[in-house]
């Protein structure tokens, strides 16, 4: 008689669809408040993974799988608890190196680079060929560095810079302020730019904001960072965006959007065309999608004056349906009465262990940049 071994995410995924039929196709729990919904990886590691000696942890956004050998990538903002231009501590101000590799065992750190490159770094993407990417969200009070996304290989040499430093735009080689990247199946290159529209939420505030040059869109690049197309403005209609804030692609090829100040998933194909979005993921500001189509995605913004009642935390869904079926509880704060805070970016190993990086909303309540769950 031969045995059926399942990994810690093939287990999570058959106990998903268990409990739906049980459940009438329905699935367990409240998915705005969490209740009742199973936590696939409950045991919290606050503060994980190394710091090099004398340095603080910053806030971050950015966190990824490397595809190659399963170990973290991640960066902080050299000690900056907050972020953007003006603050008085930013990676060109206190220029350490930004990005991280970890051990996902033990938080070792593997790898560290990128100092003296970067303003704010923002998003971060590990590619098959073994490159890692990082957006430059913010501009320096020089003007020489920032607006830009970056390729690093994996030991730190600087190989590609996308977009003119410290010049915000929407002109042929300017971003205004990049969010995310991700490198597509045939090695095209993916930017979302714009992070102000989450704060219009008038019709008169999104016209002002598009007049003003506010931005909110995907720019595709040639894997050799030619320029192909771009499509999306400030808006809620499907195609336009109010700060599209992470990205990833699903197996079968498609572009998911966290349109985080619309409070949805949007995904496109490769060319951008609109196929379809997802609503119970909350205020989405990061997202990963598991080698069995599981979605995983962070809500760190909900909040009592902005999507009122819904709690922060990590949302678990199947791919191909608009529904909740897990959740990982966030950490608790007093001013985000019953809604928590949770970190904004998000990556899950092959162990099925969940790893946040967390932001400036909640810096202070994980204790580190970094907050490991792990399986039981």
């Amino acid at each position: 008689m031969t045995s059926l071994s399942l990994s810690p995410l093939s287990k999570f995924t058959l106990f998903a669809c268990v409990s739906a039929l049980l459940t009438g196709c329905g699935s367990p729990g409240n998915p705005i408040s969490g209740d009742g919904l199973p936590n696939p990886a409950p045991i919290v590691t606050q503060n994980w993974g190394d710091l090099p000696a004398g340095r603080n942890w910053g806030s971050t956004a950015g966190i990824d799988i490397d595809p190659n050998d399963g170990h973290i990538w991640a960066y902080e903002r050299c000690g900056a608890g907050t972020f953007g231009g003006g603050t008085p501590i930013n990676c060109d101000t206190n220029p350490v190196d930004p990005i991280f590799k970890f051990d996902r065992n033990t938080g070792a750190v593997l790898a560290n680079f990128g100092g003296g490159v970067m303003m704010t770094p923002h998003g971060i993407h590990a590619a098959a060929d073994g490159s890692v990417w990082v957006t430059d969200f913010a501009t320096n009070s020089d003007g020489t560095k920032g607006q830009q996304v970056h390729k690093f290989s994996a030991d730190g040499d600087l190989l590609m810079s996308l977009g003119t430093a410290g010049s915000a735009g929407s002109g042929p080689n300017q971003f205004n302020q990049p969010n995310d990247v991700i490198v597509g199946p045939d090695g095209s290159i993916y930017v979302s730019d714009g992070h102000n529209g989450q704060g219009m939420t008038s019709d008169q505030a999104m016209i002002d904001g598009r007049a003003e040059g506010s931005t909110a869109r995907i720019i595709k690049f040639s894997p050799e960072g030619r320029r192909i197309k771009e499509w999306g403005s400030i808006g809620v209609r499907h195609g336009e965006f109010r700060t599209p804030h992470a990205m990833e692609f699903d197996s079968q090829g498609r572009l998911w959007v966290a349109d985080r100040g619309n409070h949805r998933l949007e995904i496109f194909d490769q060319d951008g065309n609109y196929l379809e979005s997802r609503y119970m993921f909350g205020r989405i500001s990061g997202l990963f999608i598991t080698a069995d189509d599981m979605v995983y995605a962070i809500d760190s913004e909900s909040s009592p004056t902005g999507h009122v009642g819904w709690r922060n935390g990590v949302r678990i869904g199947p791919l191909n349906e608009d529904r909740i079926v897990g959740f990982i509880q966030p950490f608790e704060r007093d001013n985000r009465v019953y809604q928590g805070t949770a970190g904004e970016g998000i990556a899950v190993d092959a162990d099925g262990n969940v790893y946040a990086a967390e932001g400036p909303n909640s810096l202070s309540q994980a204790g580190g940049a970094f907050t490991k769950y792990s399986v039981r």
